[in-house]
């Protein structure tokens, strides 16, 4: 699978939560990216956790792969390499998530990651390359 965007957990959190300060922005970055983005297990995860807290139903988040709409993309069998990257921004601090996120930016080089948050401003890929970003902020 060639991914052609990367979404991380604050445009899927966004779209889905009217009164998240990016919901229009996700909205319409949502509208013109295409189907079949790839998202990892961390990220649903952490997606479900939060729209929940917001009184969205996770189901509505598990959805988005169901319908075709994101690829869940397991990373099981690259932990070591996320490990190493929770190790190199340990200070940042990088969570969970964003260390899968950033591991898919490396294993799929043409992909845009899809994200509000701005720490991937200063996140890199293969150590030194900036990630390309879709996001509600300049950079």
């Amino acid at each position: 699978m060639k991914a052609r965007f990367i979404l991380d957990t604050g445009p899927l959190v966004a779209w889905l939560c009217p009164g998240d300060e990016h919901h229009g922005w996700a909205r319409a970055a949502f509208a013109q990216l295409p189907a079949g983005g790839a998202v990892c297990e961390a990220v649903l995860a952490e997606a479900c956790h939060l729209a929940a807290k917001d009184g969205i139903a996770p189901s509505r988040v598990i959805e988005f792969v169901e319908r075709g709409r994101l690829t869940l993309v397991p990373l099981a069998g690259e932990l070591s390499l996320v490990r190493a990257l929770l190790d190199q921004y340990a200070d940042a601090p990088m969570d969970f998530a964003d260390a899968c996120v950033v591991r898919l930016a490396e294993l799929h080089p043409d992909a845009t990651v899809c994200t509000t948050d701005r720490d991937f401003q200063f996140y890199r890929r293969n150590g030194r390359e900036p990630i390309p970003l879709l996001a509600p902020f300049g950079g």
